[in-house]
């Protein structure tokens, strides 16, 4: 039977039988759902493009992309932007394969610079420049609280106990925790030279998907110091989000937002907890190592219009140092009112 590709259509029939296809397919995440479509252009304004490949009346693949354009850092597409991993779907090698290949004339035809697709795992039959350079870090859950805790060192436990003995205590909620989490995410964002997204990027993301997201925030003496946003899908829940306020880290709210968002996680029947993605042996990777997460390498790839060197655009790359110190000495209040626009473009 001949294969089709074709863009996805804003609603009905074919958005149904998009999100079925995503539901049953083992390597999909929530971010390939239909709903995170409608969050990324609300929130955002950009332009999407939503590949489904059909055998006949039969859905046998799904690529979603983000098309990012803007002067400072140029016209390309990401499947998809602000999260780690939602590669193409497809039930062979070569229905990705067309998938790819269509998802590239259609960029060129764009005048993109290149497609980043982001896979948490080896794509077979994709010939497409690879970067390595990023792990998953993962963690095995147990059964009960009980035994989380009592598979910890007694040095980590320690170290979740003492913020508790300092008066630190969390909330787990919805969107009525947003300001506490915002007003912590953007002093961090601020204090690592990074421009911080929009609240209402945040409300929408929730509001996209409101039974699988959570806000946790840790707090001291009614001030929020730590926060995080957690997002469930199937077996694994994840931490898109966390940050703490660099004024009270000498107290370890990062501890207690962690052991209590792990905590959740297990009472909630999850059998994996994701840590978000780190560089192998920086500070974050070994922060995740200590609670028990392992490596798992992404894999993201890339169609270049010209060839040439893979895009790095990423605070490691030397040429945003200026920018990224120059940020870090902004009142927190004029982030606020400027980054959402200059983020939104960053992938």
């Amino acid at each position: 039977m001949a294969l089709t590709i074709s863009p996805l259509s804003e609603g009905g029939d074919d958005v149904q039988a998009w999100d079925a296809y995503v539901e049953g397919h083992p390597e999909a995440a929530v971010y390939h759902t239909s709903a995170l479509r409608r969050f990324v252009e609300e929130a955002t304004g950009h332009r999407t493009m939503y590949l489904m490949a059909r055998e006949g009346d039969q859905v046998v693949g799904a690529l979603p992309l983000v098309q990012l354009k803007s002067r400072i850092f140029g016209n390309y597409f990401v499947g998809i932007p602000y999260f780690n991993h939602c590669g193409a779907l497809a039930d062979s090698p070569e229905i990705r394969g067309a998938l790819c290949d269509e998802a590239a004339a259609r960029a060129g035809e764009a005048g993109a610079s290149h497609i980043e697709l982001r896979h948490l795992g080896p794509v077979e039959g994709l010939d497409w420049p690879c970067k390595q350079s990023k792990v998953e870090m993962m963690m095995d859950l147990p059964s009960d609280t009980e035994a989380l805790w009592k598979g910890f060192k007694a040095k980590l436990r320690s170290q979740i106990r003492k913020p508790k003995k300092l008066g630190l205590y969390t909330r787990v909620g919805g969107l009525e925790l947003l300001d506490d989490f915002y007003v912590v995410f953007a002093r961090n964002m601020r204090d690592l030279g990074t421009p911080v997204y929009a609240k209402g990027f945040f409300r929408r993301f929730m509001q996209a998907l409101p039974r699988q997201t959570r806000l946790i925030i840790c707090y001291y003496g009614g001030v929020p110091v730590g926060g995080g946003l957690v997002v469930g899908f199937r077996d694994t829940l994840e931490i898109p989000w966390a940050s703490t306020v660099a004024d009270y880290n000498h107290l370890s709210p990062n501890m207690l937002l962690y052991w209590t968002t792990l905590k959740y996680a297990v009472e909630h029947g999850y059998a994996r907890f994701d840590f978000g993605r780190s560089t192998p042996d920086e500070g974050t990777f070994k922060f995740k190592v200590q609670w028990g997460a392992r490596p798992v390498p992404l894999h993201w790839y890339y169609w270049l219009a010209d060839g040439g060197e893979l895009p790095e655009l990423n605070p490691h790359n030397p040429k945003y140092a200026l920018a990224i110190k120059t940020w870090q000495r902004l009142p927190v209040p004029v982030t606020r009112i400027i980054g959402p626009a200059l983020v939104k473009n960053l992938p």
